[in-house]
């Protein structure tokens, strides 16, 4: 099963969208720079801020592109505030 995780950075202010089939191991490569270009090779301080859990694979890199297509601090946050958003798009993406 595949997730959709949001991690938030203090440090940078900003936050990361991703999906993956394992999500303990692709923190790991996050927090260690495993990615040496990547966004998330600017901080160390990476925090899980909201994971979106037992997904199909294809239906979470829907629910990662649809994320990242708002643009929006404050669409992230809602979505950990209101879990109603979560299944909505859990079950848009279906």
């Amino acid at each position: 099963m595949a997730t959709v995780y949001i991690l938030f950075s203090e440090n940078l202010n900003a936050f990361y969208t991703g999906s993956c089939l394992n999500m303990e191991q692709r923190f790991i490569d996050h927090l260690t720079h495993k990615f040496i270009d990547s966004f998330t090779s600017k901080a160390s301080d990476w925090v899980i801020f909201l994971s979106i859990d037992n997904l199909e694979y294809q239906q979470a890199r829907n629910i990662e592109k649809h994320i990242k297509s708002m643009k929006s601090k404050k669409y992230i946050i809602s979505l950990k505030n209101y879990p109603d958003l979560v299944n909505k798009l859990t079950h848009r993406f279906l």
